[in-house]
């Protein structure tokens, strides 16, 4: 048996492709005192890895040749673990690869309660913590509220507006499609929605929001922060999570003017989830419950096959997902 991986081949200029990774094959490595053996089940594939390729997230950087970088469902298969043993579900970042090895601190056990297990990695692992920390640690949220949400079907996104509904806010989400929108409103229960790709966007916030937007959670960056901005509500929160407008360009574009800020009076904090780690079991217990009582929706876009995570990849960042993006290694 070998252990197939994804290498970065080449870095893209501009959306990445299929062409810019390839399949290689290297022997099935053997665990050290302290650590264990993995077969990994699920990837999960993020916007972000576009950042380590660009070489501008606070992760590190993945230069040509170097293994993809990313987090995994695994299973155990042989331990020299104190902590694991054998058949031990764990998540782990094991990178796109069928076998890694890990030490014990650096992997976690997969919450038994959680069916299927790729919820570990979408809106029951790192993208909905993040959701969870925006909105319960940031946000300040109050019932009455307008919460406007972008790339709101997005395993972040939708959970904030998701967990902005719970409190009892006004829920708006930006998508880039009819279908993302008709499942935000009619399964995710958000309020309202706006189509970017096909609607002005001031225009169309004005109409959701007309007394302007008290919070406003960004995944996107770039022209869509700059206008929402100008129509913040007097005290608005933001909070910026997401770049998406600049991960597959190497021209960094502009700010938002500080005209907006300032004339909204409003708080603005950057997240990034290595923060709220401390706070994963606290958003499981308070989220597991939600799930069960389906009062948390949720959209998986799977592919069968880690020769498929290139494919997978170019597709999410062009915005052609629908919901969490997982790789289901067989």
């Amino acid at each position: 048996m070998t252990n197939t991986q994804i290498i970065l081949k080449s870095k893209p200029d501009g959306n990445p492709s299929a062409e810019n990774f390839e399949i290689a094959s290297t022997d099935i490595p053997s665990p050290q005192d302290g650590e264990i053996l993995c077969k990994a089940l699920y990837l999960s594939l993020d916007p972000y890895m576009r950042g380590q390729i660009s070489g501008r997230h606070i992760s590190g950087t993945v230069h040509p040749g170097d293994l993809m970088r990313g987090e995994t469902v695994s299973e155990v298969i042989e331990s020299k673990s104190d902590v694991f043993k054998v058949g031990d579900l764990v998540m782990h970042h094991g990178g796109w690869q069928e076998f890694s090895i890990t030490n014990s601190d650096d992997a976690t056990l997969v919450d038994q309660r959680l069916k299927p297990y790729s919820l570990a990695l979408g809106v029951m692992g790192m993208p909905g913590l993040t959701a969870y920390a925006g909105v319960h640690y940031l946000g300040e949220l109050k019932p009455s509220d307008v919460v406007l949400v972008s790339a709101a079907s997005g395993a972040v996104g939708s959970m904030v507006g998701q967990y902005a509904l719970n409190i009892g806010c006004r829920v708006i989400g930006i998508a880039g499609s009819d279908e993302k929108c008709g499942w935000l409103r009619d399964v995710a229960g958000f309020h309202g929605t706006i189509n970017y790709k096909n609607e002005n966007l001031a225009e169309a916030i004005k109409r959701e929001c007309p007394e302007g937007v008290d919070f406003y959670f960004d995944n996107v960056g770039g022209d869509m922060l700059d206008t929402v901005m100008w129509q913040l509500a007097i005290g608005a929160r933001v909070v910026l999570c997401g770049l998406m407008a600049q991960y597959n360009t190497d021209v960094i574009p502009p700010g938002p003017n500080p005209a907006s800020i300032i004339k909204a009076r409003a708080t603005v904090r950057g997240l990034v989830v290595y923060d709220f780690h401390d706070k994963k079991q606290e958003f499981l217990d308070f989220t597991i419950p939600l799930l069960d009582e389906e009062k948390i929706k949720y959209r998986e876009d799977v592919s069968e096959g880690l020769d498929q995570a290139p494919h997978a990849f170019e597709r999410l960042m062009k915005g052609q997902n629908f919901g969490k993006t997982i790789i289901k290694i067989s």
